[in-house]
């Protein structure tokens, strides 16, 4: 059985993790702030020049050149802010899943001194009741370590799968825009 003062200290530190991952998404808070208000910056900047090279433009083609110009960099921009969204946001989750994956670790460490104590204590004629349980949480540890590996797989192949989609999507804006450079030249 637990005293007090582990009882006190299992909470200390409890908290301390708590306040720790509190902090660190307070900071992740802070980069997305910074992130959104860079962006809103250079959006406007890259407005005004793209309203200044489209009012200079001659005639219907050199329009289309222009807006096409103006374009791919601003998709290559958004597909940038999207990637950073997506740090941003998978950072703090993987940091709360970590912790989270420490506390289950802990506990079932603790379980498991327990259960050992508690055993020993065991009347006779319980070893078979023992086994079964020791069975069920060994059992239980392998399925949870067997998740926690497949959602670790399934993170990294989300992460592969944005990088992909992003150098698709930069692909293509630069592809339209030489194929508008294209038609202009013709």
């Amino acid at each position: 059985m637990l005293t007090p003062e582990q009882i006190v200290e299992v909470q200390k530190a409890n908290l301390d993790k708590l306040l720790g991952l509190s902090l660190k998404s307070f900071a992740h808070v802070e980069k997305a702030v910074e992130l959104n208000l860079n962006t809103v910056k250079i959006a406007l900047e890259d407005g005004v020049e793209a309203i200044k090279a489209l009012s200079a433009a001659k005639d219907v083609q050199d329009f289309v050149a222009v807006s096409s110009a103006v374009a791919q960099p601003l998709s290559e921009k958004a597909v940038a802010y999207g990637k950073n969204v997506y740090t941003l946001a998978s950072g703090i989750a993987s940091e709360a899943a970590q912790l989270v994956e420490e506390q289950v670790n802990e506990g079932n460490k603790k379980f498991v001194e327990l259960f050992e104590a508690a055993s020993k204590n065991a009347p006779a004629g319980s070893e078979g009741a023992i086994a079964l349980v020791k069975s069920a949480i060994t059992a239980a540890n392998s399925a949870y370590d067997s998740v926690s590996k497949a959602t670790k797989q399934a993170v990294e192949m989300a992460e592969a799968n944005v990088e992909a989609a992003s150098k698709a999507t930069l692909k293509a804006a630069t592809a339209a825009a030489s194929t508008a450079k294209g038609r202009k030249a013709a």
